[in-house]
């Protein structure tokens, strides 16, 4: 299973990246950047701290619906997952992103 990252730039000049899996589906979304190079950077933190457990943050949504966001050894949010129907589905999403992001190729679309 080969993971990938996109970048892109939105109309308002900010740059966004996404881990994506094979067939094209989001895993984690990150904040807006300002700069390319912080997106970059921001590529770089999830590769580093996607394989540490504890970097994990397990949260429910008012509606019940689960996800989680992945944190850098400083407690910053560095991505978000989508929102998942249950834990099974969001921890399997967690596996995926353990499994393939440290070797994720970039695909620079801004």
């Amino acid at each position: 299973m080969a993971l990938s990252f996109e970048l892109t730039k939105s109309e308002k000049g900010e740059f966004y990246f996404k881990l994506l899996n094979a067939d094209g589906g989001t895993l984690v979304r990150s904040e807006g950047y300002n700069a390319k190079a912080s997106a970059t950077n921001g590529i770089e933190s999830v590769r580093k701290n996607s394989t540490e457990d504890g970097r994990y943050e397990l949260k429910t949504a008012s509606d019940g619906r689960e996800f989680f966001n992945l944190k850098a050894s400083n407690g910053q949010v560095i991505g978000t997952s989508p929102m998942f129907k249950d834990a099974a589905a969001r921890d399997a999403a967690i596996a995926d992103v353990k499994k393939g992001a440290g070797g994720a190729k970039l695909n620079d679309k801004s």
